[in-house]
């Protein structure tokens, strides 16, 4: 996703005080919600929707690069802010007359939803705003409509009700999960990258790989995966690890097209990777109602199956160009980076165990967040203790503390990081990371914008469709053409996704294409994840593919080459995202669902594998030595075999893979031999 230039681009420490003390209340306001649920879901959606709008006016100007004139960026701020409030100060009125709105409730509904367009217009451009504008002309005078697509006529007043009021709007999941998962799972990646998490996932990516065959790619690849989980954001991951890594390629010998290439894929399969996985996860689970593990669960294979073609074709790519890694003794020591910074990692693990334990994810991230205040709060203090045998006590003696908090409450986690904080006030570089983790407040602030109001605003799609039932239209329209064939439902699907995704990102892509096809493929037979995670997959892909590739532009000016080119290399790398979810609708068990058996479902991993590596030799050229075109055609004809789901398909696969197997080893040897 991206943002348009504007003061949230610089650090922290640069932001004028008074929008840096209104992000500040801005996260607080979350972490309090979070922590003891003092307010209603519906006012705790509509005050974050406040201060998103609160912080967008005061960042993003109408128009250009300057900071926005202060005076209108206030009072457009502050009216943003007013709506939430309103919501607030007379939430028992409104639930009192619900559906019969006042004068000043119909304005105040107005202004709303005139604010968040603007601001989403902003913050992501005109393309999604335009999209939501025919959505709310559609709900306003879709009466007038030819045919099927006609409704009932709805006055202004309804209309603005269903958006601006109660939970099917501006105000639905989207927001909610915004307002909770979404914002603390951002301050979470936010406090870690603070901390050093990046460094220390590079560096470990750096040594396990920067000296093997195509290391620098192999570095991208594997650090953009670790990134993955804990950040979630595709394009943050292109310029946060891409200004490392896409360099480093070049300096080797890869093209600046395939370098940016390799880190635009590998960083857009960061959403794909649980634990934490995209927003978009989070708005899947609660709009389906599933724990958020079985998402997660079904997204793993298939991430693996991503990250695994990504590396293939690396390697491919490497060997076809004769490109080595880097010295040895310049990568740095994996195991040292882990042993430097491992306390990093424990509030990772347990956010991993407290996930899959069943806990929900605001339980999960309440408590991840909390703990890495904690750890970094506290590493502060006690690296001032040389002697081992006390760091190791104080440690010990921390955990069992916080031990406590299952029993007494997050009030005891509160205490014990207040606490933290009066010692690093006197301890010495004590103050300069009660800094760094201010920057991490206000920080998730700004990473949480973007996300935040493109949920907000999607409210209108939602909102429309609920109040018309014209999903169930597009619905039949998909039925009717893929009533006897799948495959075609699917593409149609895929196409849909992949246009959307031209002009808004992720997580308005997911809830358009959702709310309008999902539903059809589940008529179809395909089961309610495996449907959701389709549509998820190619929400994601629309950020690679041309013309519009929100991910290869990002990586454009680092790599320094044209975003479109990119785009081009990143859709050959990233092959096997655009087959897997295929393959999982037609065997479920490869996002392990239904009651395979575990044999059933090791059969279709190693059957996608070889799939897998069979195009990463056709799309490269290249396996043991150089092949041809004809030996190109083999390799693909026989991964399309392995994946088309029909009676002796598999046969002929593995029949046409063994042919194109013996045939090259026969070649390579006579090359070698001469």
């Amino acid at each position: 996703m991206s943002e348009s230039p504007s003061i949230l681009s610089a650090s922290p420490a640069q932001w004028p005080k008074a929008l840096f003390l209104v992000a500040l209340l801005f996260s607080s306001f979350q972490i309090i919600t979070a922590a003891y649920h003092p307010v209603s879901t519906q006012v705790l959606r509509s005050v974050h929707v406040g201060f998103l709008l609160l912080v967008i006016f005061l960042c993003y100007p109408l128009a250009g690069r300057a900071r926005p004139w202060q005076p209108l960026a206030w009072l457009l701020g502050v009216a943003g802010m007013a709506t939430g409030f309103y919501q607030w100060w007379f939430e028992a009125d409104l639930i009192q007359r619900s559906g019969e709105l006042t004068d000043a409730d119909l304005w105040l509904g107005l202004l709303l939803i005139a604010l968040v367009f603007e601001a989403a217009r902003r913050v992501m451009g005109a393309a999604l705003p335009l999209i939501c504008g025919v959505f709310l002309a559609y709900g306003l005078f879709g009466q007038y409509l030819p045919g099927d697509l006609a409704h009932r006529g709805y006055g202004l007043d309804q209309v603005v009700n269903q958006l601006a009021f109660g939970t099917e709007g501006l105000y639905g999941t989207p927001t909610y999960v915004s307002a909770t998962y979404i914002f603390l799972f951002i301050l979470f990646g936010s406090f870690l990258e603070q901390a050093g998490m990046i460094k220390l996932f590079t560096d470990f990516a750096m040594g396990l790989f920067g000296h093997r065959l195509g290391g620098p790619a192999k570095v991208s690849v594997f650090s953009s995966a670790l990134m993955g989980t804990i950040t979630g954001s595709g394009v943050a991951n292109v310029v946060t690890t891409g200004q490392f890594t896409i360099p480093l390629m070049k300096r080797f010998g890869y093209s600046p097209a395939f370098a940016g290439g390799v880190e635009s894929t590998a960083s857009m399969g960061s959403q794909l990777m649980p634990p934490v996985m995209g927003a978009v996860a989070f708005i899947m689970a609660e709009t389906i109602n599933v724990p958020f593990v079985e998402v997660a669960k079904a997204a793993l294979v298939p991430a693996l199956l991503y990250f695994g073609s990504v590396f293939w074709m690396v390697h491919l790519e490497a060997k076809r160009a004769a490109l080595v890694g880097l010295p040895k003794e310049q990568c740095p020591n994996p195991w040292a980076a882990i042993k430097q910074r491992w306390y990093l990692l424990i509030p990772l693990l347990v956010l991993i165990a407290l996930l899959f334990s069943g806990r929900t994810p605001l339980f999960s991230g309440t408590v991840g967040l909390a703990l890495t205040a904690i750890v970094i709060l506290g590493s502060a203090v006690i690296l001032q203790v040389s002697a081992f045998k006390l760091r190791i006590a104080f440690w010990l003696a921390l955990g069992l503390i916080c031990a406590g908090f299952f029993q007494l409450g997050i009030t005891l986690v509160f205490a014990v990081i207040a606490v933290l904080v009066a010692l690093c006030a006197w301890v010495k570089g004590g103050r300069e990371t009660l800094t760094l983790c201010l920057h991490g407040l206000v920080e998730g602030a700004r990473h949480a914008v973007p996300v935040g109001i493109a949920c907000a605003l999607v409210g209108v799609i939602i909102g429309v469709i609920s109040l018309t039932g014209v999903a169930t239209t597009f619905a039949g329209y998909i039925l009717e053409l893929g009533r006897d064939n799948l495959f075609l439902s699917l593409l149609l699907t895929m196409v849909t996704c992949l246009v959307l995704g031209m002009g808004i990102p992720t997580i308005p892509n997911y809830i358009i294409t959702s709310s309008i096809a999902a539903p059809a493929l589940l008529d179809l037979g395909v089961p309610l994840l495996v449907s959701h995670m389709f549509v998820f997959y190619f929400g994601i892909l629309a950020d690679l593919t041309p013309p519009v590739a929100l991910a290869c532009f990002a990586a454009a000016p680092i790599a320094g080459e044209r975003g479109l080119k990119i785009s081009l290399w990143a859709v050959r790398i990233a092959i096997a995202g655009f087959v897997v979810p295929f393959m999982a609708v037609y065997a479920p068990a490869l996002m392990l669902q239904g009651d395979a058996s575990w044999w059933a479902t090791l059969y279709l991993i190693g059957k996608a594998v070889l799939a897998i590596g069979l195009w990463g030799m056709a799309a490269i050229g290249y396996w043991l030595t150089p092949l041809g075109l004809g030996m190109r055609l083999l390799a693909f004809a026989a991964g399309a075999s392995l994946v088309v789901a029909l009676p002796v398909t598999d046969e002929v696969g593995f029949a046409l893979a063994a042919l194109l197997i013996g045939v090259h080893l026969w070649q390579q040897r006579r090359v070698a031999a001469s």
